[in-house]
């Protein structure tokens, strides 16, 4: 890292209809340096970038660029500027491959016609720039993995010739055995000379790669920190406002448990091989494993989303056979997906038909004790904790941490015994998970049988009563509460085999 500064923001100020969310930030980054940006969902982070990617006009304040102030009308003012954003969202083209997408609106031509050598040639080259060698020029984006399409949105950036690069979320969508390919392109472009921007809710994360971290709070920088000088503790209390006593709520004492109310016996799909498990009442079980394992396979088959080939399900001692997730629901099982806004909501409609979407679908009309549905709106708001204007606000405008509240009302709603839970913490803040922690196990002590899935293994350990690991479609083992993240992984990439071998 050099003393360079690429980037100063200076009393940057924003408002929106005369609401003012940004309050005077100072924000500043040096040539070579990763700077994690870290706060709440709604602190600000994003219209910060947003407003550094010319996406938003900054009410007041400045922007300057190696030194030269800088007025962006217009996103590509700032891409000619130097500014890149990888947004948490890819904008990929599946259907084309990796030259065409990074070259896509600006392909070089030959007179009138695309020149694809030249295209290629150069996308070959931003590929050994960064030293990514699994994949080419000509390859379909549909083929490559989530980590390799971030790849190539971040190559597209640097097309551009991007020496500021903004990276929200980046590793929101990617399991735990991708996140490492990511981060030796972050460093790779760090001694290039790129200074890096990195948003992150995973802590672990930021301290792993940044030099400095600013934490945002209600529109304004709180602190500035140098990353070896702070600790996780600090950073938290700095980013919530207030001393968090632990990360995860108490576990339950065995003795507590009940009866088993899920119980999976040699389940089989085409994707999956023989599995079989039980979650007893007031029990949370863990699911871990890394991407394309099964983990999210096991969850949609029990809910009657995806067929079974052979094998049973069964609650409360009963054996059921769901072909459609609505037999599931009327059997007393919830299941919050890891995408919640392609599967879990209505993002363009209210609070209100959200948190009745699961309801209104089992229980006809004339026996809902009334249109607010079973415990009522009003009820689901409190005990979710959910912050918001009111019922009739649409979700699209709700925090992460909000909408998945949302979610969870939907299916509390249903009065569910069961509850599967893929990526509950998914792009939430670390206050927001504390919350969603928090009704988990309170799910679990009002004897709800809860399976929980995560790529995120701290969260795994901190709140599963047992976790079980799948690899390749089986059941490769289970483990005790206190399992350590390498214990996990054995399992998880196949390696327990190899040493029992």
């Amino acid at each position: 890292m050099s003393d360079q500064l690429l980037l100063q923001m200076q009393g940057i100020k924003k408002s929106f209809v005369g609401v003012e969310v940004l309050h005077g930030v100072d924000l500043d980054l040096r040539a070579g340096e990763i700077h994690a940006i870290v706060g709440e969902n709604g602190a600000g982070k994003s219209t910060l970038m947003k407003t550094l990617a010319g996406v938003h006009m900054p009410t007041e304040g400045k922007i300057l660029i190696n030194g030269e102030e800088q007025t962006f009308h217009h996103p590509a003012a700032a891409q000619a500027a130097g500014v890149g954003i990888v947004y948490q969202e890819f904008n990929l083209l599946p259907e084309r491959n990796v030259a065409e997408n990074i070259f896509i609106g600006r392909e070089p031509r030959k007179g009138l016609i695309v020149d694809a050598k030249r295209m290629e040639r150069e996308t070959q080259a931003l590929l050994d720039e960064v030293g990514e060698d699994s994949f080419g020029p000509r390859t379909p984006v549909r083929w490559l993995s989530v980590a390799q399409q971030q790849v190539v949105e971040i190559i597209k950036a640097r097309s551009l010739n991007a020496k500021i690069l903004v990276l929200d979320e980046p590793t929101a969508a990617l399991a735990e055995g991708e996140v490492e390919l990511l981060f030796k392109l972050v460093r790779r472009l760090q001694e290039l000379g790129v200074g890096i921007l990195y948003i992150s809710h995973r802590l672990r994360e930021v301290f792993a790669l940044s030099q400095r971290i600013t934490v945002i709070k209600d529109g304004g920088v709180v602190k500035t920190l140098n990353t070896a000088e702070t600790n996780q503790r600090e950073l938290v209390n700095a980013m919530v406002g207030r001393e968090l006593d632990g990360y995860f709520p108490e576990k339950g004492l065995k003795e507590d448990l009940g009866d088993v109310r899920l119980a999976v016996k040699n389940l089989t799909t085409p994707l999956l091989k023989d599995v079989t498990f039980d979650v007893r009442a007031g029990e949370i079980v863990g699911l871990a494993g890394l991407q394309g394992s099964g983990r999210t396979e096991i969850a949609r088959a029990i809910f009657g989303a995806d067929p079974i080939t052979s094998g049973t399900v069964e609650i409360d001692g009963k054996e059921r056979r769901f072909k459609h997730p609505r037999q599931a629901i009327r059997a007393g099982i919830g299941f919050i997906t890891e995408d919640r806004k392609a599967e879990g909501l209505a993002l363009a409609q209210s609070i209100r038909d959200n948190m009745l979407l699961a309801v209104r679908t089992v229980i006809p009309a004339r026996k809902r004790r009334s249109m607010d549905g079973l415990m009522g709106v009003k009820e689901l708001a409190r005990v979710t904790e959910l912050k918001a204007q009111g019922p009739e606000q649409e979700v699209r405008f709700l925090s992460g941490g909000n909408q998945q509240k949302v979610v969870l009302s939907k299916w509390l709603e249903t009065q569910p015994n069961v509850m599967i839970f893929d990526e509950p913490t998914r792009g939430i803040d670390v206050g927001a998970k504390a919350g969603i922690h928090d009704l988990i196990r309170k799910l679990a002590k009002d004897g709800k049988a809860v399976l929980m899935i995560s790529s995120e293994l701290p969260e795994l350990i901190g709140m599963s009563d047992r976790i079980l690991v799948m690899h390749e479609g089986k059941l490769a083992g289970e483990l005790p509460a206190g399992a350590s993240e390498p214990e996990i992984m054995e399992y998880a990439t196949g390696s327990h085999e190899e040493v029992a071998a």
